[in-house]
C-alpha cells in the first residue's frame, strides 16, 4: 500500500469517526432538550405525545384542587394560564412553598392524550419581583404586559378568559395532623 493510499484511508476513517461522534452527540442532545411553551403556544400547536416540555404561566385563581393521593403522594390539579388560554395540570408530589394561585409557575412534564398536562416537576417564582423569562415573554406575546409601562399587572386585571366557563369543582380539604 502506498503512502498516499494509507493517508487517504486514515483520513476517511477519521471522517467517519468524527461524523459518527457528531451524530451520536446530536441525538443525545435532542433527547434531553426541553422546550418552553405557554398555554397559547399549546392552543396553536399541540405538542407531540410523549415529548417532555416546560409549561409556564400563572396559576389560575380558584383552580387549585387537592384530590387524594397518587402512588402515595398528594395529587394536585390546577390550571396554568397566560391570560388568553389555559391548560389543566395534574401533579403528584409536594408543591414548592411559594406555589399559590395568581403566581408565576413553570412545570415540566408531558401532555396526556386527554389534554391534561402531567407535571413531573413544579417550580414557583422565588420573590415578588422575579418572573421567569419564559413566562414574561409569553405575557408580552399575548399582549397582557408591556415592560415599558411598569411591573407586570396582577393576574385578576388581565385574565381575559371566558367568564361563562363553569367553575372548577370545590377542592377536597386535606386532613390535618397534630391539631
Amino acid at each position: 500500500m502506498t503512502r498516499k493510499k494509507r493517508r487517504l484511508y486514515i483520513l476517511l476513517l477519521c471522517g467517519i469517526g468524527l461524523g459518527s461522534a457528531t451524530a451520536l452527540t446530536l441525538t443525545a442532545f435532542q433527547d434531553n432538550l426541553v422546550f418552553f411553551r405557554s398555554p397559547s403556544d399549546i392552543a396553536r400547536e399541540t405538542p407531540p405525545a410523549g415529548r417532555a416540555f416546560r409549561l409556564g404561566g400563572l396559576v389560575e385563581e380558584g383552580s387549585v384542587q387537592r384530590q387524594g393521593e397518587h402512588e402515595g403522594r398528594p395529587a394536585i390539579h390546577f390550571r396554568v394560564t397566560d391570560g388568553a388560554n389555559t391548560v389543566p395540570v395534574v401533579f403528584a408530589g409536594v408543591l414548592p412553598d411559594l406555589f399559590r394561585e395568581g403566581q408565576g409557575v413553570v412545570t415540566q412534564g408531558m401532555m396526556g392524550p386527554d389534554g391534561v398536562f402531567r407535571a413531573r416537576e413544579v417550580l414557583a417564582r422565588h420573590d415578588e419581583t422575579y418572573m421567569p423569562p419564559e413566562v414574561a415573554d409569553a405575557l408580552k406575546r399575548s399582549g397582557h404586559w408591556n415592560p415599558a409601562q411598569g411591573a407586570a399587572p396582577a393576574p385578576a386585571t388581565w385574565n381575559t378568559l371566558d367568564p361563562a366557563r363553569p367553575a372548577a369543582p370545590a377542592a377536597t380539604p386535606l386532613p390535618r395532623s397534630g391539631t
